[in-house]
């Protein structure tokens, strides 16, 4: 059986490793759902709930740059697992201060926390990614960035779902202490993992200049910054998911069990996709059907803006997350092949700086645009300004747009 047949999870060291990956998203969407509960029981304020993630994306965003140099410069595996280890005291911590262990009050222990959780969640991307290249094979990149795939939209399924049967029917702290096992799992199972690292560079160059020799190699490379550019806007703009409390509120009519199917009907829609993507991973024309899965992704969230019933609206973001699910699964599948190993830290953390940008700043975005024109003309705008931007990139990168995958093997 050739590299490229042979799965992906024959690999020990890429099973280990999506364990690693699930511990982490279980431990931060546990805990993510847990502050946000106790938050609200605190203050009882929407704002105090946004201020959450601005306390964590705020760190993140300072620190991704330094992270990526670190995992280009140090042993990844440790380096991982201290990140771990971080994220399991943050969430000890705020285990405490829900217990009144801690002579704390107010809010500000827990956004200093949530903060705290910002820079250890900088480092779990780069981590991956670099090891990712270690456990296999280049032929098997494809097939492993849908497996990857896989398992981050099952951890976003699984992870809230856990948080809020654990506060409900155990409390804030017991979750919170979820939250810090699944983070020690996950630092012993990078630890643990059968995998053999780069040799360390002998000499280090200035930080803030390999940092942006990491940058120009991202702008210099018309494939991988067209796909990250896509992924970015296309969800910063058109994205549908934030505005779902107000949409099921005022659109359909329709009371809170309707907020649990239609969120996690894109998760189920990527699920779909990545699985059919590792027996069937794209080659031929990848960067055309790249192209047409994010425009239908903006036709996917006009539709949903024009629906009223509630089937309907659930079936339009299956399909909403199949398309997102292709451009997930191209993206990171271009960033592994292109990337050399010895900038695959600095690679990966631009392009969580991407993603975090077009999911944090998106929901921003998407309120302050449905306060200015309403909740379905803003949708369709987004939806519409989406399109625009697959015109532009496609004419813009031509490189990705006549995209071979099996040119960059």
């Amino acid at each position: 059986m050739s590299a490229e047949q042979a799965s992906p999870l024959a690999s020990t060291g890429f099973r280990w490793l999506l364990l690693y990956r699930i511990c982490t998203l279980l431990s931060y969407q546990v805990v993510a759902v847990t502050v946000g509960w106790h938050i609200y029981e605190i203050t009882g304020s929407p704002l105090a709930l946004g201020l959450v993630g601005l306390a964590e994306v705020v760190p993140y965003f300072c620190i991704a740059p330094f992270s990526g140099y670190l995992v280009d410069h140090l042993p990844r595996r440790k380096l991982g697992a201290a990140a771990c280890v971080l994220l399991a005291i943050n969430a000890g911590v705020l285990a405490l201060i829900a217990a009144d262990v801690l002579p704390l009050h107010g809010t500000w222990p827990i956004y200093l926390a949530v903060a705290v959780g910002g820079i250890g969640r900088s480092f779990l991307g780069p981590v991956y990614n670099a090891l990712f290249a270690r456990v296999l094979k280049r032929e098997q990149f494809g097939r492993g960035a849908s497996l990857g795939s896989v398992v981050f939209q099952t951890g976003l399924v699984l992870g809230p779902a856990m948080g809020g049967v654990l506060v409900g029917a155990l409390g804030n702290p017991v979750a919170y202490a979820v939250g810090t096992a699944f983070a020690l799992l996950a630092a012993g199972t990078l630890l643990s993992m059968p995998v053999t690292e780069p040799a360390l560079p002998q000499q280090r160059g200035p930080i803030f200049a390999s940092i942006a020799e990491g940058a120009r190699f991202v702008a210099g490379n018309q494939i991988m910054l067209g796909a990250m550019a896509l992924d970015m806007f296309s969800v910063l703009l058109g994205g549908a998911v934030s505005m779902l409390p107000a949409f099921i509120k005022d659109i359909l009519l329709a009371g809170p069990e309707a907020l649990g199917i239609l969120r996690a009907a894109p998760a189920v829609g990527s699920i779909a996709i990545a699985l059919w993507l590792t027996r069937h991973p794209l080659q031929r024309h990848a960067g055309r059907v790249l192209l047409i899965a994010v425009a239908s992704f903006g036709l996917c969230t006009m539709a949903f803006a024009l629906s009223r019933h509630l089937w309907l609206s659930a079936v339009l973001l299956v399909l909403y997350g199949v398309c997102d699910g292709v451009s997930v699964v191209m993206r990171s599948t271009i960033m592994q092949l292109v990337t050399p190993d010895e900038m695959r830290g600095r690679v990966s953390s631009i392009n969580g700086i991407f993603v975090s940008s077009s999911n944090e700043l998106g929901a921003f975005y998407d309120g302050v645009m449905a306060r200015l024109l309403g909740l379905v003309p803003a949708m369709l705008v987004g939806g519409f300004v989406t399109l625009g931007v697959v015109g532009v990139t496609a004419r813009l990168a031509p490189r990705l747009r006549r995209l071979d995958l099996r040119e960059l093997h």
